[in-house]
């Protein structure tokens, strides 16, 4: 029997639905459509969301703006989950709107991270000699 290899990556589907899923939270938290204190003022960017490969279940990354009180902003988030399938359904057109999970974006950090460590003065000193030697 002959197994055929996993695709590495989410497939053409998988990233088509989470863009317009995307959008449409998007939409939803920018017109201030959810019912709760402390969603009304944030300001929440949603930088993606993760289909899984069945597309029954979405996970948003979500990051209020300045980073503060990014846990409260999830739980808040959580407990509207009811809601925002709702408005979701109304939105986007698929077969079975998709249970929604949402994260704490840490991308911001991890490329923050990224730039401390491609800024220190060892690296810098091997990127110049490197350059150095190729001319």
């Amino acid at each position: 029997m002959i197994k055929k290899a996993q695709p590495a990556g989410p497939s053409q589907r998988q990233l088509r639905v989470g863009e317009l899923v995307r959008h449409a939270l998007a939409e939803i938290l920018q017109r201030g459509e959810i019912p709760d204190p402390a969603l009304g003022k944030a300001v929440i960017t949603i930088p993606e969301v993760k289909m899984s490969p069945d597309l029954k279940l979405a996970t948003a990354y979500v990051m209020p703006l300045g980073g503060k009180d990014a846990d409260k902003i999830v739980k808040a988030l959580a407990k509207n989950k009811a809601f925002l399938r709702g408005a979701l359904g109304k939105r986007v057109e698929l077969r079975s709107v998709p249970d929604l999970r949402f994260m704490v974006d840490t991308s911001f950090d991890i490329g923050a991270k990224m730039d401390a460590l491609l800024d220190r003065p060892e690296v810098r000193r091997d990127v110049e000699s490197k350059r150095e030697g190729e001319e």
